[in-house]
């Protein structure tokens, strides 16, 4: 299986900044895209921002030009670097990553297990 260990989250003050880590491990063969979610109270679980291999990211309109995503391969790992937070950043957190398997043939999809971010004075 595919392992997914966020750390980073915490509670910020509006204006303030914060990075998330998503490391991944177990079978994995190669990793396409790395992105990060994320789900407010009583929303739905959006995407915020992901990675390709390749370097291609996207983001959500709402968190354009304040966070960037960035990977290192070697460490088969996904940042979420997030500047000038904002209380509707407030949500939980997730990393997910699609690969293919060690096993061939295979692909996975893993999510991570969730970090509360909560942006309040």
């Amino acid at each position: 299986q595919v392992q997914l260990v966020e750390s980073g989250g915490g509670l910020v003050q509006p204006g303030g900044s914060l990075r998330l880590s998503c490391a991944a491990s177990g079978s994995i063969f190669s990793i396409s895209v790395m992105g990060w979610y994320r789900q407010a109270p009583g929303e739905q679980r959006d995407l915020v921002a992901l990675i390709t291999s390749g370097g291609s990211t996207n983001y959500a309109e709402s968190v354009k030009g304040r966070f960037t995503i960035s990977r290192d391969n070697a460490k088969n790992t996904v940042y979420l670097q997030m500047n000038s937070l904002k209380p509707e950043d407030t949500a939980v957190y997730y990393c997910n990553v699609v690969g293919r398997g060690s096993i061939p043939g295979t692909t996975f999809r893993s999510w991570g297990q969730g970090t509360q971010i909560t942006v309040s004075s």
